[in-house]
């Protein structure tokens, strides 16, 4: 029998992703937005198809339905655009989906109605389970951003117009230690928070709070996208191939002001909120460039997401949860890393170009939000929520 802890926020992500669906037409539905992106009837099915392979084929050994829909929802069975293409009707793929998601919800809730099996001690495949609901849930906001991307807003006009604020954060001094990476003792833990471990860290000052819109503006207005000196090499050739300069969700009304454009449809920029849309290489390039204007910004960098969890842990920093933070570090595994309850969770995401980010955003369910979860980006990527939070040279806190 599985804990009310899970089974109730199990049975709302369900209902969540259906109303996604339900709420557009079935050409938008069954549509890719970014080729790296599927659908969102692809994210549904992905998530009923994962529940179907593990709590069906690998605890009681029946296939039936989880073979029958293997190819349309294994990543690399078949090119991302063909599955996405050969989806049912909407209507369909619901009532399909409602079926098995109300047969799992009783048979984890009653005495007896899974076989014991070693994936169900301590419920940790219902929590895997319900934290890849939940990350399915966030994709299918993604993918709802970008379509938003497409609505067009000729007729918005700013109430409040953004303005450019020099960058300034108070700062918390992190001296130098041990400190526990990690999760422990936690069974809602993925496997790429595990083991916990102790880490020795140089002291450190961060951010307070994250870079706002504010601040992302006068990087804008600096000229900081045009300016090569500001960007890695990596980053500087992507720049060359996009045009333009802001982040993903920017848009500019007929009088030049700056609002964004959101899941619901655009919106004023809030100036001291975090700035989001912006890719690894776009927020290198605000700490360079931020460095370079010297003073109390002198030595900026982005964080490590040990530094991140550190501080979250501690107290230290403020306003995390708005924003996925990036990370300065590549995704890795931790030493004695074991993959659970397969290698497709983290372990294919390791050291393969991908870069890690913290905190959560808006969009993210509380069962992600542990300050040991983990994320993870290409750093090319600029659909996943994120902005960034810099951190310092040791020294005394300041406070603005």
């Amino acid at each position: 029998m599985t804990s009310a802890a899970i089974l109730g926020p199990l049975n709302a992500i369900h209902e969540l992703q259906a109303q996604l669906l339900e709420d557009v037409p079935d050409a938008d539905a069954h549509r890719q937005f970014h080729p790296e992106l599927g659908s969102l009837a692809w994210y549904l099915g992905r998530g009923v198809y994962q529940e179907l392979y593990w709590l069906r084929e690998k605890i009681t050994g029946d296939d039936d339905l989880s073979t029958r829909v293997a190819h349309l929802f294994t990543p690399g069975a078949l090119p991302l655009a063909e599955q996405c293409a050969q989806l049912p009707p909407n209507d369909h793929l619901l009532n399909w989906a409602a079926e098995i998601w109300e047969a799992h919800l009783v048979r984890l809730a009653n005495p007896g109605g899974l076989p014991p099996h070693p994936l169900l001690e301590a419920d940790r495949l219902p929590w895997f389970l319900l934290q890849e609901q939940a990350r399915h849930y966030e994709s299918m906001l993604m993918v709802l951003q970008l379509r938003s991307l497409e609505t067009p807003t000729d007729d918005y006009r700013v109430r409040e117009p953004l303005r450019a604020s020099p960058p300034h954060y108070a700062t918390h001094l992190i001296d130098q230690g041990h400190y526990r990476i990690g999760a422990r003792n936690e069974p809602a833990a993925c496997d790429n928070e595990l083991p916990p471990q102790a880490v020795e860290l140089a002291p450190y000052r961060i951010a307070t709070r994250p870079v706002s819109n504010g601040d992302w503006l006068a990087f804008m207005e600096a000229g900081g996208y045009d300016d090569p000196v500001c960007w890695s090499q990596e980053g500087w050739a992507w720049r060359q191939n996009e045009t333009g300069a802001h982040p993903l969700t920017w848009r500019q009304d007929t009088q030049g002001q700056w609002y964004a454009l959101g899941i619901n449809g655009p919106a004023d920029l809030v100036a001291d909120q975090p700035v989001s849309g912006i890719n690894r290489y776009e927020a290198e390039a605000f700490a360079k460039w931020a460095a370079s204007l010297g003073g109390a910004l002198e030595g900026a960098v982005l964080q490590h997401e040990y530094q991140w969890e550190v501080a979250a842990r501690t107290g230290g920093i403020e306003m995390y949860g708005r924003v996925w933070e990036w990370c300065a570090n590549p995704f890795h595994a931790y030493p004695e890393f074991e993959p659970w309850p397969s290698t497709e969770n983290s372990q294919a995401f390791f050291d393969a170009g991908y870069v890690s980010l913290r905190g959560g955003s808006l969009h993210t369910q509380r069962v992600r939000r542990r300050t040991s979860a983990r994320h993870r980006l290409r750093p090319e990527q600029r659909f996943g929520f994120a902005g960034l939070r810099l951190v310092f040279p040791p020294g005394e806190e300041t406070r603005w």
